[in-house]
């Protein structure tokens, strides 16, 4: 191995980046009372309502057992319901989950203006283009 072998691994560098993105994203949401997943899953339902649990999970990319964990909190938290429609679980937000999504759009305004400004808006689009499609290309291969 090289000096540099940490540096020239991919592995390595995209779990670093997303442990910092993660403490970014953390921070930015805070004021929500989410993770930023349970944020996200918040603003698709908000944005969907009707989203079958599957779709959901495949949208953003959790594995089903996940996202079955992840709906049972926003459930008992009370900001998305969970209604059975023949084989599947369909869901929609609350009114209360409704009335959070200017604080969830706000928070990531938040991040997305932070990865701008910390990366460079051209550098912070290219990169996200980058992984967007290199999580398609693992996800189809694997």
């Amino acid at each position: 191995m090289g000096e540099k072998y940490l540096e020239d691994c991919l592995y390595f560098n995209v779990n670093r980046m997303s442990r910092a993105i993660t403490r970014l994203a953390e921070k930015c949401f805070k004021d929500t009372g989410l993770s930023p997943t349970l944020a996200f899953m918040l603003m698709v339902a908000n944005n969907k309502p009707g989203i079958s649990q599957t779709e959901l999970g495949a949208e953003l990319h959790i594995a089903p057992s996940t996202i079955t964990r992840f709906v049972d909190k926003l459930v008992s938290q009370q900001l998305i319901e969970r209604k059975a429609n023949r084989t599947k679980a369909l869901i929609y937000p609350t009114d209360k989950g409704l009335a959070l999504q200017q604080a969830l759009q706000h928070a990531w305004n938040d991040l997305q203006g932070a990865c701008s400004e910390y990366l460079g808006e051209k550098n912070s689009q290219e990169l996200t283009a980058l992984l967007s499609h290199a999580g398609d290309v693992l996800e189809e291969k694997n």
